[in-house]
């Protein structure tokens, strides 16, 4: 234990490091601090739009569904690479031509200032409720790792992830970001060959898996799967491509660039979505009673199953590379509710309210950013704790519960409105309000208890788990998507005056102009391939070190080769750097 707890306190060290390292690049202007002034590099923004998608709840929550039910786990990720596709074609350089520091600053010239102010009280609680869910999927598995009781694990946790997040804004977690999904790579190559070395390979597992690889347990209407994928898919499409969750393509430092992170996040959520899952199949297997060696955690025990397959088949220090996986994976999701909030808060709040006669200065609104971020990490603790005592609710369900019922309502304007132009200025607030009521139909009237008294059916637990999230996904699909495109029919472009008319056209001409990369840029360039070339290697020669743990042969083995990659792609990186032809204006002063 105290070498898993070695290999973390290493881990965060690097961490801090990476915050020090790009501190400077975070301070010059509130722009900076809130989405790296649109100048990031595409495999950077590609490493954050890919772990956005991914937190603690992909190994704790996901995993769990994995071992339980078998392939169909993996349909939300599928549905990941899709929509990541999606936005490869069109959506992800149509945000970064929205020209724009924060995501409501889009809603604000596409919708107006009134739907501004209702979103911005509508995203910052939904991202806290989202993080607390990642915050308490963290708690989960390093409370079981370590013994710690869950209260202690969300606020050590939750500190932990704040103060990083806080150091250095958007740069620094956007690096981190990288660095970290480095680190999950690894970690998930090699559990994954060593679960299909160690249950005898893929046939093995489709063959052997209990209940079914397919259908997994308790499943009689192979329908309900192939809906489940298909609304997921379409589901995804929305999570990812809307005018919130696309602030991660805001940092791109071109329309180009961010075509080519959107690519390269598909590229990594296909492979993903494969490896991933691997472990916990072969857990079902090779350790089918693994739920009960964490039975404390009640109806959260199966969440564990990755831990049980690192403590009982990966070498010395492999626990503590998955802990700090997953931690990578919550501070990155974190950020939602943390650098995003504060950007959106003093961009469409702070500085129009409350400083509209007296607008602050830079520095005074990148102080009130920290301020923000800094209590939107506390409240997020909170919640997470609240969340931590429902133990009849498992990490899959809490989290489709949250994003299906809570989020689908506000994505779906702010999907619709990007390529529906002619709508009232209250469409988009107004199809939230609509949405939130068939939401409030799916808990109380389109229930799987009433499909079932309709069809004469009885479904099991799991069928009913199913059906509550695509009966919920089917509604708002044609239900609150419909009521948006209907707003379109009471459409009247004299009820606009000419300054709302003005914006409106502006926003459309902008996001089918391209951004172009300012002549300055290349010093940027090579400062992020400079940076983190030089901490990669850090963190490569830190896998190496690993070597000397007390480990057979194929143990060291395999940190030797995890190192070998990651030192490589430092490698590159810095003669990258040091290959780039270096501005001698512009830029040379900054770090």
């Amino acid at each position: 234990m105290n070498i898993e707890v070695m290999v973390i306190g290493g881990y965060f060290m690097l961490m801090i490091f990476i915050s020090l390292a790009f501190k400077k690049m975070a301070t010059n202007s509130s722009s900076d601090y809130f989405r790296g002034g649109g100048r990031m590099l595409w495999w950077m923004v590609g490493s954050t739009a890919f772990m956005t998608q991914f937190s603690a709840w992909t190994f704790t929550g996901a995993a769990g569904k994995g071992f339980n039910d078998g392939m169909l786990a993996a349909a939300i990720f599928v549905g990941n690479i899709l929509a990541y596709g999606a936005s490869y074609l069109w959506f992800a350089k149509r945000f970064r031509q929205t020209r724009v520091d924060t995501p409501t600053q889009a809603i604000r010239n596409r919708f107006g200032s009134t739907n501004e102010q209702f979103f911005t009280w509508a995203i910052i609680p939904l991202s806290i409720l989202n993080a607390a869910v990642w915050l308490n999927g963290l708690s989960v598995f390093v409370g079981a790792a370590f013994g710690f009781d869950m209260t202690t694990t969300i606020w050590l946790t939750g500190l932990a992830v704040l103060t990083i997040s806080l150091l250095s804004g958007a740069w620094g977690v956007v690096a981190s970001d990288f660095v970290q999904t480095l680190v999950v790579a690894v970690i998930s190559v090699a559990c994954a060959i060593v679960a299909l070395i160690a249950v005898g390979g893929p046939a093995e597992i489709v063959t052997n898996f209990p209940s079914g690889f397919v259908m997994g347990p308790d499943m009689n209407y192979p329908l309900i799967i192939v809906g489940t994928f298909l609304f997921f898919f379409v589901k995804q499409v929305q999570n990812i491509n809307n005018m919130q969750d696309s602030y991660r393509f805001l940092n791109a430092k071109d329309s180009k660039n961010a075509s080519k992170a959107a690519l390269m996040a598909m590229g990594l959520m296909a492979v993903g979505s494969l490896i991933w899952f691997i472990p916990p199949w072969a857990s079902a297997i090779l350790y089918p009673e693994a739920a009960t060696q964490y039975a404390a955690l009640g109806s959260k025990a199966s969440d564990a199953v990755y831990l049980v397959f690192a403590e009982n088949t990966m070498p010395t220090g492999t626990v503590g590379l998955l802990v700090a996986g997953i931690f990578a994976a919550t501070m990155s999701s974190m950020d939602s509710a943390l650098n995003r909030n504060s950007g959106i808060f003093v961009r469409s709040f702070w500085t129009p309210i409350v400083c509209k006669n007296k607008p602050g200065n830079e520095k005074s609104q990148l102080r009130v950013g920290q301020i923000t971020c800094i209590v939107n990490g506390i409240i997020v603790i909170l919640v997470a704790q609240l969340f931590a005592n429902l133990k009849e609710l498992s990490l899959f369900e809490l989290m489709m519960t949250v994003s299906t019922l809570a989020s689908s309502p506000i994505l779906v304007p702010l999907f619709m409105g990007m390529f529906i132009k002619k709508t009232p200025r209250w469409a988009a607030w107004g199809t939230v309000v609509f949405g939130m009521f068939v939401s409030w139909l799916c808990v109380n009237v389109f229930t799987p208890a009433a499909l079932g008294n309709l069809l004469d059916i009885e479904f099991t637990r799991r069928e009913v788990s199913e059906l509550r999230n695509m009966i919920a996904i089917a509604a708002h699909l044609f239900l609150t998507t419909g009521f948006f495109w209907a707003t379109t029919l009471l459409y009247k472009e004299e009820s606009l005056t000419k300054e709302e008319k003005h914006e409106v056209d502006t926003f459309f001409k902008n996001i089918n102009t391209e951004c172009i990369a300012g002549d300055s840029q290349e010093q940027f360039d090579r400062m992020q391939r400079e940076k983190l070339g030089t901490i990669t290697i850090i963190m490569g020669t830190g896998l190496l070190a690993m070597m000397l743990l007390p480990n057979p042969l194929w143990g060291r083995v395999m940190f030797l080769g995890c190192a070998a990659v990651i030192l490589s792609i430092g490698y590159l990186l810095k003669q990258s750097a040091n290959s780039s032809p270096i501005e001698k204006t512009g830029m040379a002063t900054k770090p």
